[in-house]
């Protein structure tokens, strides 16, 4: 899809209709993102009507010229996903797990896939190293922190740091030799 620069030029000088058709071209795949972090549908959809709160106010932070609007976007949806799940509330919430997360922890492989194919990065993720695969679906899609992708990966942080960095480096390279 297209970067619809005149609908997000319209929206930072206040234009409503323009704000709703950004809403209706991207609230589906951020939902999804930040469903996959929280894992419950009721938190989703307030943490989705407050990304695009955020949207809405900070619009005039955003330059086209810098970088994709989407990537502005999914990274203003994740840091509040993630900000939800640290809060007290979701923790407290979390001592009474449901089958569905469990049905969602066990499914969890073939919901990466999904996910990277809706972001239209599957096939640049998938030629990655097995380990790169992993880092990337713990910090990138589910949320996780440095630190708990090490103890996760029975890792020490700093490898961790460093690998994610050597794994994004490596997934950008393989993005922007496609392009060219």
């Amino acid at each position: 899809m297209n970067q619809p620069d005149h609908l997000i030029e319209a929206m930072q000088q206040g234009n409503e209709k323009a704000f709703s058709s950004i809403y209706q071209m991207y609230s589906g795949a951020i939902n999804g993102v930040i469903y996959t972090i929280l894992k419950d549908r009721n938190l989703t959809e307030e943490v989705l009507q407050d990304v695009f709160v955020k949207v809405w106010n900070n619009s005039q932070s955003y330059t086209i010229g810098k970088g994709r609007f989407y990537t502005w976007l999914l990274n203003i949806a994740r840091n509040a996903a993630i900000d939800k799940t640290r809060s007290k509330d979701f923790k407290n919430s979390g001592k009474n797990l449901t089958t569905d997360n469990f049905v969602d922890i066990l499914a969890g492989h073939d919901n990466l896939s999904r996910r990277m194919d809706a972001l239209g990065i599957k096939k640049f993720v998938e030629a990655l190293k097995p380990i790169c695969v992993k880092i990337i679906d713990l910090l990138y899609f589910k949320g996780f922190t440095q630190a708990e992708a090490a103890e996760e990966l029975d890792s020490p942080l700093g490898t961790i740091k460093t690998r994610a960095r050597n794994c994004i480096g490596e997934l950008r390279t393989a993005i922007l030799e496609e392009k060219i």
